[in-house]
């Protein structure tokens, strides 16, 4: 068995909501084991014999299930609890600084993230404080700021929309326990 965690893009925002119970039910309902909902922000951490050779098909099927129960545009990005875990270890900024958030954007190819990075590059680090690490852009904003700074205007730009996610990196750990 292999556990994977659903990152679901935009639920409970924007006027899509999903209680957690209905998310809980519906990846039972997909024949998931061990499934668990966390916040109220589209998390799932849920067991199944798909390994991660498989997950373009897992993650189709997900999104599948979701568009058609909750009748809205459903985006995700999977990861198995590994690839979590390493998300969360590989943090590379204070994550105990209480003036910043640290985020983690979690990208759906390597293509995403390595023109994520690319752009971030050129950015004021004090502003917007960027690092890479497999699958993910780790990004560490002043509290506050993080629909203000010019990263986050690139991250809300439609052409992400279907391939990236971000967690705060509480969430995370609260996923990964």
């Amino acid at each position: 068995m292999t556990t994977w965690v659903a990152l679901l893009r935009g639920v409970n925002v924007g006027g899509i909501t999903i209680r957690s119970a209905d998310l809980g039910a519906l990846f039972r309902e997909q024949g998931f084991d061990d499934v668990r909902t966390f916040l109220a922000s589209g998390n799932v951490r849920f067991e199944t014999d798909a390994a991660a050779v498989h997950r373009a098909a897992l993650k189709s099927r997900i999104e599948a299930a979701l568009r058609d129960r909750f009748s809205y545009d459903a985006w995700i990005v999977l990861v198995t609890r590994s690839e979590l875990d390493a998300a969360i270890d590989g943090f590379p900024f204070d994550a105990d600084n209480p003036a910043r958030q640290p985020w983690v954007v979690f990208c759906t190819d390597e293509a995403t993230r390595t023109e994520l990075a690319a752009a971030a590059a050129s950015l004021d680090p004090s502003v917007d404080p960027i690092s890479t690490g497999p699958g993910v852009v780790y990004w560490n904003p002043v509290k506050g700021t993080t629909v203000d700074t010019p990263f986050a205007k690139m991250l809300a730009k439609a052409r992400y929309k279907a391939t990236t996610t971000n967690r705060n990196l509480r969430t995370l750990v609260k996923i990964a326990s």
